[in-house]
């Protein structure tokens, strides 16, 4: 390992560099403007593979973004890891948040960062992250050090739910054959308490709609006479959640996973900050379920929460209407046992029997995603616990994340392989939104855990 150590700081300011030029590609799979930029980047991605060696690189269509491929096999009796990642990005509106624009990345210290973080849309999420895989591959190859096969599958619809990729994975198995799946689209605890992630929740994802009358009203001649919508959806979103922070509707625990006392302990080893945890999203008090901590109630236990309310007039001056409609988004994350059916039935009937008789009410499904867990005991967590800490030099902890990434439990389903979440973004990496970027260390000691991996799963 030392040769590949030594080769990743000589190389340091070109991986550097090849990173940037990548993020320079605005690759938004959710808006058909983009649709070029996409498949630009995916061509740019193959090519950064074939670069590095890989023996066979391929970009796949699908009935939306194209599937970058790439295999390479060095003997075929040694095991075979696949390494997933995607190369499209999240819109990165609003723009006049950002400090400088998206896809024109510079380097900058920040106070977790303070050796200087990588700025730009898709920095972190998620191209910094699989491009740390192809400059790993580079280095192992370089040294004549890779310890088993080798598969890249990077997708291009990610963000907009991988909507293809299910179908890809059903009538390609033998393609995609592997003995372990290695994904890096997660966050790592602190740099202090460096962690693997163990745990995903799921995902029901619906959108709700109430109507009262049957068009807009003057809000004189008919306010205090009719039901006004928002207020109606308003209340009845506020009655899901309790005083407690338990969820109302029935059932809705029925099939959740209950873990030990051991296991619960286990997982508060990580030592939860809270004023660093406030201050770091700059609230004034921590809220949740009655009974669990902070780190308990991200990553084990079930949420409902509104992401979007709508209806009326919203825009500039005054219009005095009592809207005929009124509309919300609302997300569950889901844990072990629970279902997306489930738990979408279960919410559209106890929102439906909620609902007063002045109005109508709809709940449209929209996309969902099992919840995934790796226990902590097995070779795949292990291997990929070591090898962290080869590279951290300090203690690894398994970490239950609150995010959802549905493909994993789709891939161990269709594949029977562990899906490996060795991620090593930041909590306060911005993904998702304006300033989002990804901090230089972190890059790096991504690029030198994944070849300590490779070593310790093959052994």
């Amino acid at each position: 390992m030392s040769n590949i150590k030594q080769y990743i700081t000589d190389n340091k300011e070109r991986f550097i560099e090849e990173l940037l030029e990548i993020i320079r590609i605005p690759s938004i799979s959710a808006d058909p403007a983009y649709k070029k930029d996409v498949a630009n980047c995916a061509e740019v991605v193959a090519e950064s593979l074939r670069k590095v060696g890989v023996q066979e690189v391929e970009i796949l269509p699908t009935e939306g973004h194209p599937i970058v491929f790439g295999t390479h096999i060095i003997d075929p009796n040694l095991p075979t890891i696949l390494i997933y990642g995607h190369y499209d990005v999240q819109p990165p509106d609003p723009l006049n948040l950002w400090l400088k624009p998206p896809f024109e990345p510079y380097i900058a210290p920040t106070e977790v960062h303070p050796e200087g973080a990588i700025f730009g849309r898709g920095s972190a999420d998620d191209k910094g992250q699989f491009f740390m895989h192809v400059k790993a591959f580079e280095a192992m190859k370089a040294n004549n050090s890779l310890t088993c096969n080798v598969k890249f599958l990077i997708e291009g619809e990610e963000e907009v739910g991988s909507a293809h990729l299910e179908d890809f994975v059903k009538n390609n198995h033998d393609k995609l054959k592997n003995d372990v799946i290695l994904i890096s689209d997660t966050h790592i605890y602190s740099k202090e308490q460096p962690s693997v992630t163990t745990g995903l929740r799921g995902l029901s994802y619906v959108e709700v709609s109430v109507t009262g009358p049957g068009r807009d009203l003057h809000s004189g001649l008919y306010g205090g006479a009719v039901p006004n919508p928002i207020h109606v959806l308003s209340k009845m979103i506020a009655s899901l959640i309790d005083d407690e922070g338990h969820i109302t509707i029935d059932g809705f625990y029925d099939n959740v996973e209950e873990l030990s006392p051991e296991e619960r302990s286990l997982m508060n080893e990580l030592k939860d900050d809270p004023e660093n945890f406030k201050n770091s999203i700059s609230l004034r008090e921590v809220q949740g379920e009655k009974g669990y901590t902070t780190l308990e109630r991200i990553g084990i236990r079930p949420t409902l929460d509104c992401n979007g309310i709508w209806g009326g007039y919203i825009g500039e001056g005054a219009k005095t209407v009592i809207p005929s409609q009124a509309f919300a988004k609302i997300s569950m994350r889901l844990v072990p046992n629970q279902t997306v059916e489930e738990i979408t039935e279960k919410f559209t009937q106890y929102f439906k029997k909620i609902a007063p008789n002045t109005v109508h009410v709809q709940v449209k499904p929209h996309h969902g995603g099992l919840p995934y867990v790796l226990k902590s005991d097995t070779k795949e967590f292990l291997a990929a616990q070591r090898a962290m800490e080869k590279a951290f030099g300090k203690k690894v902890y398994p970490y239950r994340s609150g995010g959802s990434i549905p493909i994993t439990s789709m891939f161990e389903k269709e594949l029977s392989s562990k899906c490996v979440l060795m991620g090593f973004g930041m909590d306060t990496d911005a993904i998702h939104s304006p300033n989002e970027h990804f901090g230089i260390s972190n890059y790096f000691l991504g690029i030198e855990s994944i070849p300590y991996f490779f070593e310790e799963y093959c052994k």
